[in-house]
């Protein structure tokens, strides 16, 4: 019998959240801290993860005509002086490699609009070429982090950047939202993380932009997280790598860009929002294995118990189930172990169950039991992962809603932060103002400026100005 260690969760999501989202994880075997500051390692199960995030998203992408490619990591700094605002706010963060190739240094990519935009000046001749829609999956470098959170932020991270190119403004208007719409429901109907969507603040938007929209969730610990962008950029980027079309006028114009992207991040989001003390809780439709069969048996009941078991097994593939066939772990650690790695739904099954036809379905999110017989057994498990699925969705749902204090001056706003909630404030859109109540309030941000707004009626939160509009504000990583 194998030495049964304990792979417990030690810290209390209440008491310690850091510490217990480290451990979640650490143990559950998402990730590992890499031997190179600032970065991590994304182990097979996460990686599994992250890959139902991809896969999900390229059908998106396959829907909406977008095309996947790959440009080059190394990006000259030359590039990114064309477009000064966009130079100026990536500066703290880039990763430079010094080199006398070409007579300047090289970027490791922060982000990959000016190697993309280059390349986009010689493919792009007439209207006939456009609508540009381009996506790459790839990895980032962003060196003002000191300090890795798995997943949350670290140096050096994975996501997918679209970059966009049409004829009219109106029609990249419309796509912009129209991908912000599409991360919403990818964090909602995948994830089961509820989101809020909006437009960010000028002091928030992205450098370059003309305006960025954003997805926002809101962690157990009072802080948000933005977990999608899609900007608008406008004609700037074009102007400065001279990307221009014939139009069907036979004149030259200048066209309009877009760009959206989402990370790893999204684990991070899915982790604290759903787990808990045991460990990781995980959606069954971003589950790598949705079901797990735990047999329990002395010697004389072994091979028919197991027989049952691979019975099963098999009638039950489509819910990408594993059998845990070892001896040297007894039932009770297994259940612990895939309660740790987050596994929905756990299917027991004994000698007593052989002899009544049944099995016993024990749910992650709520550990509640059900004996249900094994001939409707295939409908049940169906339901209940969908049960689940829902049910995640719907208490984070719940908590969302809670977080959120309407407030009506900067004292029931700085109130609201103190008690790690969401403020909405009305807000005049001032920097100034947005850098007096973070300063004020120990780190608040504005998150976004929902699409749907009350009636803005009154003076800015901070200041004796009219509200130009409703605000989320939050604290945030």
């Amino acid at each position: 019998m194998a030495k049964e260690e304990n792979k417990g969760i030690t810290a209390k999501k209440s008491e310690d959240m850091p510490e217990w989202y480290s451990q979640v994880c650490l143990k559950a075997e998402l990730a590992d801290y890499s031997p190179v500051k600032g970065t991590m390692i994304i182990r097979p199960y996460g990686y599994a993860v992250w890959q139902k995030i991809t896969d999900y998203f390229n059908k998106v992408l396959e829907e909406k005509k977008v095309k996947n490619a790959y440009f080059p990591l190394f990006i000259p700094e030359s590039f990114f002086k064309r477009e000064a605002e966009h130079a100026k706010g990536f500066a703290p963060e880039v990763a430079w490699i010094e080199t006398k190739e070409q007579g300047e240094k090289y970027a490791l990519r922060p982000t990959s609009e000016t190697i993309m935009y280059d390349s986009y000046s010689k493919w792009i001749r007439s209207w006939r070429d456009l609508p540009l829609r381009i996506n790459q999956w790839c990895n980032i470098v962003r060196w003002e982090v000191s300090d890795c959170k798995l997943f949350i932020r670290s140096r050096e991270f994975l996501w997918q950047e679209g970059h966009c190119v049409y004829e009219a403004e109106g029609e990249c208007d419309n796509e912009t939202l129209m991908f912000l719409g599409e991360y919403k429901k990818l964090c909602e109907e995948l994830l089961a993380v509820p989101v809020l969507a909006g437009k960010k603040t000028e002091k928030e938007k992205f450098a370059g932009a003309k305006y960025t929209t954003t997805i926002e969730a809101f962690m157990p610990d009072g802080k948000a997280l933005q977990c999608g962008t899609s900007h608008n950029l406008g004609q700037g980027f074009a102007k400065a790598f001279n990307i221009k079309y014939l139009g069907k006028d036979e004149k030259e114009h200048t066209p309009w860009q877009s760009s959206w992207g989402f990370s790893t991040r999204l684990i991070g989001a899915l982790v604290m929002t759903h787990s808990d003390d045991k460990g990781l809780v995980l959606p069954p439709k971003i589950a790598p294995t949705k079901v797990v069969i735990i047999p329990i048996y002395k010697e004389v009941d072994k091979a028919a118990v197991l027989k049952k078991a691979n019975e099963i097994k098999n009638k039950l593939k489509k819910y990408s189930v594993e059998l845990d066939e070892r001896d040297e772990y007894t039932p009770g650690w297994k259940f612990n172990e895939y309660e740790l790695k987050g596994i929905p739904l756990r299917i027991e099954i004994g000698p007593k169950d052989l002899e009544k036809n049944q099995v016993v379905l024990v749910r992650r999110d709520n550990g509640e039991k059900k004996a249900v017989s094994i001939e409707n057994l295939d409908v049940k498990v169906g339901e209940m992962l969908l049960d689940i699925q829902n049910s995640l969705f719907k208490r984070a749902s719940e908590y969302l809603e809670k977080s959120i204090i309407k407030v009506d001056n900067f004292e029931q706003l700085n109130n609201a932060i103190k008690h790690r909630k969401i403020a909405f404030a009305k807000f005049c859109g001032s920097i100034e103002c947005e850098e007096h109540i973070k300063e004020k309030t120990g780190g608040a941000s504005s998150r976004c400026i929902p699409f749907t707004q009350p009636p803005v009626k009154g003076e800015c939160v901070r200041c004796s100005e009219a509200a130009r509009y409703w605000v989320y504000f939050a604290k945030s990583y």
